[in-house]
């Protein structure tokens, strides 16, 4: 299956948030399902928004190892990352 076709298939299959997703932000349900425990890769749902904007801040300034979050938190500005932040702990 088409990687693209495979990520259009797991966002459609997850739950809607209440309000539409800013810019960047649909794609990390991708990865921290709201409705999938795993322990390498942790929900982020009911987390404090500014705890996540936090780590989002490291992984962009490379002071908190990763995979590929430092790579993805560098797309994002402060402000940006803390409105993804707001919304994906919904």
């Amino acid at each position: 299956m088409a990687p693209r076709l495979a990520l259009l298939l797991l966002l459609l299959a997850m739950p809607a948030h209440a309000e539409e997703a800013p810019p960047g932000a649909s794609g990390c349900l991708g990865c921290h399902s709201p409705t999938r425990a795993n322990a390498a890769i942790p929900s982020l749902r009911g987390r404090d928004p500014a705890e996540v904007a936090a780590l989002l801040r490291a992984f962009r300034e490379g002071t908190r190892p990763s995979t590929v979050m430092d790579r993805l938190a560098r797309g994002f500005t402060e402000a940006e990352s803390r409105t993804i932040a707001a919304w994906v702990v919904q």
